[in-house]
């Protein structure tokens, strides 16, 4: 049971990983910002939950 949401899990994170490379960006430079604004909503939300 745990093996199979294991991969349904993996599976899906990595779907919505590609979707987002794919949809937000056309160049390197945009892919940079766009990892760059990731990290920072990251940043703020732990912040936040401390």
């Amino acid at each position: 049971m745990t093996r199979t949401f294991a991969k349904i899990f993996l599976a899906l994170f990595l779907l919505t990983g590609v979707g987002t490379v794919l949809s937000a960006c056309n160049t390197t430079a945009g892919f940079g910002e766009d990892m760059s604004n990731a990290g920072d909503a990251v940043t703020n939300s732990a912040e936040k939950n401390k």
